[in-house]
């Protein structure tokens, strides 16, 4: 039987993050994607005290651009990728300390970079970790676990046709069971405004403690307030505790909505990066996400280019989690 993997809160041995590496896909954010992602590989770091930082820069170029700006605890790693969305492309570590790599078609075909289809197994086997490929598409953003087997999902991503037509719930429990380990499913319905996944619930609603989900509280004319209301009448249902953090509210670039969240921070070992758009709940959402772990330290990072690629910290990240013999 599959162990679930650990949750984010348990113990990394290191993580992987995505460096920006390809101006062509980047443009002008490129070099304020850069420096936002070494001031979040610096910090989860936390000048060695944190977890093992693994850089993966897709090139030489890209690798030279970080080597003189990363600071203890934060190393370099070189391969081949599209884009940093490491959180959807790098295999998933379970709870026995195998790693399930996944199919991956571009988020439902609409971005096809390449080197994104295998770079997660290419990665496991560099760390040298023994993996299982598994025959569906899934994203780990996707997904989120407690650790004890509960899972929340969106409707709207995990049962789009552009992922695996035709795939029911029933289906998918069963393969996120055989698979993952997961013998319970929250099923959201769908995720942010405008999010360029189809709905990942990184962006919607986090696993803060064992049963315990943190959603957005909604803002005044926020664009996500029926979807925000709606996760969490889901999770109360199902006996689901809910913790409210602050919502950015209506965020536009260009006169366009763009999906801005705080619950896409990423957990470390020491410190817990939270992003931030320079909207007024910035240090609200930062001291709510540090109310959930009192044992390490939130830190609020600006993430405003990084997002201008769809995603942020929590997107370009995958943790390696301790796993005890």
């Amino acid at each position: 039987m599959t162990l679930p993997p650990p949750p984010e809160w348990a113990d990394h041995e290191a993580v992987l993050i995505g460096f920006p590496s390809h101006p062509d896909v980047w443009g002008p954010p490129l070099e304020g994607a850069r420096a936002e992602t070494l001031a979040f590989a610096n910090a989860i770091a936390d000048e060695g005290r944190g977890e093992r930082v693994l850089l993966v820069c897709a090139d030489g170029e890209a690798a030279r651009a970080a080597m003189t700006r990363i600071g203890k605890g934060v190393e370099i790693l070189t391969a081949a990728f599209g884009d940093v969305w490491l959180r959807d492309t790098a295999a998933i570590v379970t709870g026995d300390g195998t790693a399930r790599a996944f199919r991956f078609n571009g988020w439902g075909g609409k971005y096809d970079f390449p080197g994104d289809e295998d770079v997660g197994a290419r990665l496991a086997r560099r760390r040298h970790i023994e993996f299982e490929l598994c025959d569906w598409v899934l994203e780990g953003g996707s997904i989120d676990g407690d650790g004890t087997g509960l899972v929340v999902t969106t409707e709207q991503c995990l049962l789009n046709r552009n992922r695996n037509p035709g795939l029911s719930k029933a289906r998918a429990e069963d393969w996120l069971y055989r698979d993952l380990g997961y013998d319970r499913v929250l099923w959201l319905g769908d995720g942010l405004v405008n999010d360029h996944t189809d709905g990942h619930v990184d962006n919607l609603a986090r696993f803060v403690g064992p049963n315990r989900l943190a959603i957005p509280e909604p803002e005044e004319n926020d664009p996500n307030w029926l979807i925000y209301q709606d996760a969490a009448r889901r999770a109360e249902a199902m006996g689901v505790e809910v913790v409210r953090i602050p919502s950015p509210g209506r965020v536009l670039v260009d006169d366009e909505v763009v999906p801005a969240s705080y619950m896409n921070f990423y957990i470390g070992n020491t410190v817990v990066a939270v992003p931030t758009y320079g909207q007024p709940n910035d240090a609200k959402a930062v001291a709510a996400v540090q109310a959930q772990f009192p044992g390490r330290r939130a830190v609020g990072l600006r993430a405003d280019h990084i997002l201008t690629g769809g995603g942020s910290f929590h997107c370009i990240s995958q943790q390696l989690p301790r796993i005890a013999a």
